[in-house]
């Protein structure tokens, strides 16, 4: 057994904090108290505080967690949970053709592991390969984008109606093998081809079994509020929970637009649609770079939009569309390159490039940066990722004091220069925004990190301090807590977070990484 004393207990409710000691025994928390009984192994807590584990609503650790099984990113955090399957793109339920497809296309997403065996195809199979040992515990989400992929294929044509009902029989099969819900990704291909109608057709299989719907929408630059309009539309129409995923309000035209988006969603829920969002403390967005491409630019999967990046006058096609007129891919806006950061490449020929903007380069080059933009594309096979500097802080502040959010990293752990958010989310929500600008108070920001989103994900016994839950636990110092990554050194263990327990293990024991694997998949609870 081991004993907690004298921490300060924020308890995941959202209440205030109190003083307690707390017993840990088989996985378990088995006593909350004052005065408890010896342990054979004692933490004097004086000075820190006991919260429930962080969970993280929107990770991209889909690969990442079963190669480097360390995974400092997350548990160095406090993360004891993630989301995982997010952006409609990620490998179950997946066929031999596809898997192929989705690797090159989300490559900077997870990078492209050598010798991996990926000898599931199936949700189940995949759940079942995380059970084998995690660092900390993951619930997944179907991928739209992989299912439609999977029977429609890269072409932008409606579903047929045996075409959607195969994949509403694909869906159920991943909720009934522990999925929690459904992710979309509708500025990527070929998830961005279904219809709203289609949306809610499928959402309606996820209302049957519980779960929620995990958009990534069709816009967050121009036209924003109308793509999260839709998405509220297809939660109203299938009956379906809503978790408005990175809910952003990006680029030129959204400017201190955050509570516009809060006053659409506090109409939703009062109409009585169930609401959740999560966000990154961040400004800057992370993706691909080939994700700002048209969509017409990657009908047919990867051989096809390689070829037309080669092809002159598909090349000027794109080029206008990106610098005159604005793609469905960037978010309906005008492309920026000085906006435009590389996080990461495969080819080590391109190593250079990260860290500097396409505008940078083509200057240094002396070239155009659309003609940078297409030789990166080309020379590293489409798995360049990349940060967006399209963010804007009032819109971060507003949305995140909203009673329907949550924290997601939407972390990227590959490539040379990923955002930083992936090492250092959660302690940025406590340092910078309990401690530093008092825009959460501590009680309330650790209910939006744990509490709450366990009541999204329908967790019985996770996400509060309670007798009889599972001791996913964070001790830190509230007076030291800080994120130490930075854009430009990203994989940074973050300060302040001494003890960190997944299912009652202590995977960081005095700030160091232990040699243990604790973690499972959660599945969806029947």
């Amino acid at each position: 057994m081991l004993l907690i004393t004298n921490a300060l207990v924020v308890d995941g409710s959202g209440a205030p904090g109190f003083h307690a000691d707390v017993a840990v025994d088989d996985g378990r928390i088995v006593a909350i108290g004052n005065d408890l009984p010896a342990a054979s192994r004692t933490i004097d807590a004086d000075g820190l505080v006991l919260s429930p584990g962080f969970i993280d609503m929107h990770s991209h650790s889909d690969l990442q967690i079963l190669v480097n099984p360390d995974h400092m990113a997350k548990v160095s955090q406090g993360v004891t949970l993630e989301v995982l399957g997010q952006d409609g793109l990620s490998f179950a339920p997946i066929d031999n053709p596809t898997r192929a497809a989705v690797r090159r296309q989300i490559a900077g997403w997870n990078g492209e592991p050598d010798d991996f065996d990926f000898s599931w195809s199936t949700v189940g199979g995949y759940l079942d390969r995380l059970d084998r040992g995690i660092a900390c515990n993951a619930a997944y989400l179907v991928p739209q984008g992989t299912l439609r992929m999977m029977v429609v294929g890269t072409s932008n044509r409606p579903a047929t109606a045996d075409e959607l009902a195969r994949m509403r029989s694909l869906l159920a099969d991943g909720l009934r093998e522990g999925a929690v819900g459904m992710s979309s990704g509708l500025t990527y291909t070929p998830g961005m081809f279904a219809s709203t109608d289609e949306l809610v057709e499928l959402c309606e299989v996820v209302t049957a079994y519980g779960g929620y719907y995990a958009p990534h929408q069709r816009s967050y630059g121009k036209g924003a509020l109308e793509a999260y309009g839709e998405m509220i539309e297809v939660a109203r129409r299938a009956g379906c929970a809503l978790h408005l995923t990175h809910a952003v309000m990006n680029f030129a035209p959204n400017a201190g637009r955050g509570a516009d988006l809060v006053e659409l969603i506090d109409k939703g829920l009062a109409s009585g649609i169930d609401i959740t969002t999560d966000t990154y403390p961040y400004l800057p967005g992370a993706t691909t770079l080939s994700a700002i491409l048209p969509s017409w630019a990657a009908e047919g999967g990867p051989d096809a939009l390689l070829a037309r990046l080669r092809d002159p006058v598909a090349r000027e096609r794109i080029t206008y569309e990106l610098e005159q007129v604005g793609t469905d891919g960037c978010h309906g806006c005008v492309v920026e390159w000085e906006t435009i950061e590389i996080g990461g490449v495969r080819n080590p020929s391109l190593s250079a490039a990260v860290g500097s903007t396409v505008a940078a380069l083509a200057q240094r080059a002396g070239t155009a940066p659309a003609d940078v933009f297409y030789d990166l594309l080309l020379q590293d096979d489409l798995a360049t990722s990349i940060l967006q500097h399209v963010g804007h802080e009032e819109n971060v502040r507003t949305i995140m004091q909203h009673r329907s959010h949550t924290g997601g990293s939407d972390g990227i752990l590959v490539g040379g220069k990923p955002h930083p958010r992936a090492w250092g989310t959660f302690p940025r929500y406590l340092a910078h925004y309990v401690r530093e600008l008092g825009v959460l108070d501590l009680p309330d920001c650790i209910h939006h990190l744990t509490g709450r989103p366990a009541r999204r994900l329908r967790l019985p016994d996770r996400g509060l301090i309670r007798e009889g839950y599972a001791a996913d636990l964070v001790l830190f110092d509230p007076t030291t807590i800080q994120d130490t990554a930075t854009f430009e050194d990203p994989r940074q263990q973050p300060t302040g977070i001494p003890y960190v327990l997944v299912n009652g293990t202590l995977v960081i024991d005095d700030t160091h990484r232990t040699n243990t694997l604790p973690g499972h998949s959660i599945r969806r609870s029947p």
